[in-house]
């Protein structure tokens, strides 16, 4: 049998996605386009009400303090109840907390402290956006097609966010502030529209109680901790994510000072950096959809480890040779590896969490993966006032080559393929 005869008998075997699970993705292009036009507009309409660099990082932090303090709590809800209501409910209520933030705006009372509640607010609605949907996504999928699933989702959330939203949110700020977040409300209500009507069904997966069994959110928080901590993949997998998260949050936040202004190292202008966001989305979007045909061929665990080491290796390009197209390109490279790694990470944990408790253990992971990137800006800040750029730049570079060294350790790929009892 030809190579290409192989190819397209495995083509035809593939189960589809369904409606249910473009439905999904419609609400979740409409929803992250939204997202897109919030966080480019709100900094970018802060910066005319204040100048205070303090603020504005606070402004900055805000989104991510809700996964702080809500991330394990949010995933144990998500596996209580109705997955798809609770999405269509933070949906809904993100879109009326918008439009309290551009009625604010339209009538001169949006101060900093405004946009700081609002942003974090925001965040809340994020936490059980982003956990339903995550849940949600092996219930309307077949498991045969995951990579597939997640490479989808990642790369509308890639386009909305960046390649259409950052652009509008601009725009969108120069016609008329208060319709930055008008727009993104619309957009809010259109994609709860979208998944109500699209995706047929009731997603609960909570087992009856039992009597003498403790079903307290505590309890299930716990029991989330424990499968994350305990299966022997999970673990490693999670810690190196977070490590990855931080050290590269890390590194961008100082790559900016690196790359813009006279006195940089590379001289971009801040119009041409505005781009580099752009080429790193679009080896993201690449390397997202290109997954499930690459693991098709190649081990999973394979694919990840020389994802990061390739990730690794394309940071630490820009700093050892500071040339606009060195960087353009590296970035893309970064984007294309780490999206790769990310899509293959997150099929993995749907693939064996049970569908009962996908919510909290996804909750716990993405507390810690998130957890870290704040605390990685703000070390790698403190870090180069003493030692400068380059040094901080290349040790985050350096931190995410221990990543694969931690998998190759603790890892091995038969342990991706038995899903938890």
């Amino acid at each position: 049998m030809s190579t290409d005869t192989a190819d397209a008998q495995t083509r035809q075997a593939r189960e589809p996605l369904g409606r249910r699970f473009h439905a999904l993705l419609a609400s979740t292009s409409l929803a992250n386009l939204a997202d897109g036009i919030v966080q480019i507009g709100v900094p970018l309409y802060a910066v005319t009400l204040t100048r205070s660099p303090v603020l504005i990082s606070m402004l900055a932090a805000a989104v991510w303090v809700p996964w702080l303090l809500l991330g394990l709590v949010g995933g144990a809800a998500v596996d209580r109840g109705d997955r798809k209501r609770m999405q269509v409910t933070a949906l809904l209520a993100r879109a009326t907390l918008l439009a309290v933030g551009a009625a604010l705006i339209a009538t001169g009372h949006a101060s900093i402290t405004v946009l700081i509640a609002l942003t974090s607010l925001y965040g809340v609605t994020d936490v059980v956006v982003d956990l339903a949907e995550n849940a949600l996504v092996p219930d309307v999928a077949p498991r045969s097609r995951l990579q597939a699933a997640n490479g989808r989702v990642m790369a509308a959330q890639l386009v909305g966010a960046t390649f259409v939203g950052a652009p509008f949110a601009g725009w969108l700020l120069g016609v008329d502030p208060a319709a930055m977040l008008v727009v993104p409300a619309a957009l809010a209500v259109g994609a709860a529209v979208v998944l109500a009507l699209g995706v047929a069904g009731r997603y609960r997966h909570a087992a009856p109680e039992e009597p003498g069994v403790s079903t307290s959110t505590l309890a299930r928080v716990r029991e989330g901790l424990a499968v994350l901590w305990n299966h022997p993949a999970l673990r490693p997998l999670t810690i190196a994510g977070a490590v990855f998260n931080m050290a590269s949050t890390g590194y961008s936040a100082l790559l900016v000072l690196w790359a813009v202004g006279a006195g940089s190292a590379i001289g971009l202008t801040p119009q041409q950096y505005a781009w580099v966001g752009a080429a790193m989305a679009a080896g993201a979007v690449v390397g997202s959809v290109a997954t499930e045909a690459l693991v098709s061929r190649v081990p999973e665990l394979r694919v990840m480890l020389v994802g990061w080491v390739v990730a690794a290796t394309t940071l630490a390009v820009p700093v050892l040779w500071p040339t606009p197209a060195a960087m353009f390109g590296a970035v893309a490279i970064t984007g294309l590896t780490a999206s790769s790694v990310n899509v293959i990470s997150q099929s993995v944990r749907q693939r064996l969490v049970p569908a009962g408790a996908l919510g909290r253990v996804t909750g716990a992971s993405r507390t810690l993966g998130y957890g870290l990137m704040p605390l990685g800006a703000m070390a790698s800040g403190f870090a180069a006032e003493h030692w400068g750029l380059a040094p901080v730049m290349l040790v985050a570079a350096g931190l995410t080559v221990l990543i694969p060294t931690v998998l190759a350790t603790h890892v091995r790929s038969s342990m991706l393929a038995v899903p938890i009892p």
